[in-house]
C-alpha cells in the first residue's frame, strides 16, 4: 500500500525494492472512461504491463447482457439511497457525540456518555454494512453473475492475461466504481498469491471496509462515513489516503474518534511518500504512515 502517486510517485522505487522484474497487470477502472490514459503509470512500471481494462470490460458485459445491466443499475440505485439515509442518521449521531464531548459536567459522567455515543456510531456503521451485504447477496442470488455467459467470457480473458504477470498494480479514482469492477470479475481470486501494489482508492478497496472522508471540504465540515465492504485482502485496516489534503490530524478529538469508532481495525493515513508492506496477513514494514490512536495522537502502525 502506497501514498498517492499523482504528484510525487514512489511506485517505481517500491517495485525495485521488492525485486519485481516480471510483467504487471494494471487496474485503472476507478478512472472510468479515462482508464486507458495511463502513460505515466506504464512509464513507472518500465512498460512491462498488461492492461486489464476492467471498466471497459464491465461496459461490454452490460452491453451483452441487458438483464444483468438492469439488475446492476437497480442495485446501485438501492445502495445510493441506503447511503443517503445512513448519512442522515450518521450526522445526527456525530452531532450527539460532539455535543456530549463539549458539554460541561463531571468528567467521568461525560466520558461514560461519550463512549456510549461512540458505540452508537459503531452499531450504525455495522448495520449499514450488513444492509449493503444483504443487497449484494440478494443481487447475486437473483442474477447469478458468475454463471452468466457475458461475465464468464470476460473472466476467461482476464485469467489468461493475469497468468503471465508477476504482480498487480491497482490505482485509485472513483472508489465505488473500482470496487464494483473488482468484485464483478472476482479479481481477488484471479490475483491469487501475486504481489499487489495499491494506492489511493486502490488501497482503500483492499481493506475489509471502505470509509469515505473529507474533513477539509470547502462547503462543510466533512463527515466520515462507511461506504461498503472492501475486498478484505488486507484485514484489520481502514485506509485514509492523502491525509494532508483530506484529514484534520491537528484535531485530537477527530483523530481519537475515528480510532475508537473503527477499532480493533487500525486507521492508517497515507501521506505522500508513505508505504506499508503486508505479508501473510501481517504488517512487515511501514514508512511515513500515520496510525490514528484513541488518545488523539498519531503513531506507528502495529
Amino acid at each position: 500500500m502506497l501514498g498517492a502517486q499523482r504528484f510525487d510517485p514512489t511506485l517505481g522505487a517500491r517495485v525495485a525494492a521488492e525485486g519485481i522484474r516480471g510483467k504487471f497487470a494494471t487496474i485503472t477502472a476507478g478512472w472510468q472512461e479515462r482508464e486507458s490514459e495511463d502513460a505515466d503509470l506504464v512509464a513507472h512500471l518500465g512498460g512491462h504491463v498488461v492492461k486489464l481494462e476492467l471498466h471497459a470490460r464491465a461496459e461490454q458485459v452490460f452491453h451483452d447482457d441487458p438483464g444483468l445491466a438492469g439488475g446492476h443499475r437497480a442495485r446501485q440505485d438501492t445502495l445510493r439511497a441506503m447511503q443517503d439515509f445512513y448519512r442522515l442518521r450518521l450526522e445526527r449521531a456525530l452531532d450527539a457525540e460532539r455535543a456530549v464531548r463539549e458539554a460541561p459536567g463531571p468528567e467521568a459522567v461525560r466520558e461514560e456518555a461519550r463512549l456510549d455515543c461512540i458505540q452508537t456510531l459503531r452499531d450504525l456503521d455495522a448495520w449499514h454494512l450488513e444492509q449493503c451485504a444483504r443487497v449484494r447477496a440478494d443481487f447475486d442470488a437473483r442474477y447469478r453473475p458468475f454463471e452468466r455467459l457475458a461475465v464468464r467470457r470476460q473472466q476467461a480473458i482476464l485469467t489468461r492475461l493475469i497468468e503471465g504477470c508477476e504482480a498487480v498494480a491497482i490505482a485509485g479514482g472513483h472508489i465505488a466504481v473500482l470496487t464494483n469492477r473488482l468484485l464483478m470479475f472476482d479479481l481477488a481470486t484471479l490475483i491469487g498469491e501475486r504481489t499487489v501494489f495499491a494506492w489511493s482508492g486502490g488501497a482503500m478497496a483492499l481493506g475489509e471496509r471502505i470509509v469515505l472522508f473529507h474533513e477539509r471540504a470547502p462547503q462543510r465540515d466533512g463527515t466520515c462515513e462507511v461506504l461498503d465492504h472492501g475486498l478484505g485482502m488486507v484485514p484489520g485496516v481502514v485506509v485514509f489516503p492523502a491525509p494532508e489534503d483530506r484529514l484534520r490530524l491537528d484535531r485530537p478529538e477527530r483523530v481519537g474518534l475515528k480510532a475508537a469508532r473503527f477499532e480493533p481495525a487500525q486507521c492508517l493515513a497515507f501521506p505522500a511518500n508513505s508505504s506499508v508492506v503486508w505479508r501473510d496477513g501481517r504488517l512487515q514494514e511501514a514508512q511515513g504512515v500515520h496510525a490514528l490512536k484513541v488518545d488523539g495522537t498519531c503513531g506507528l502502525p502495529t
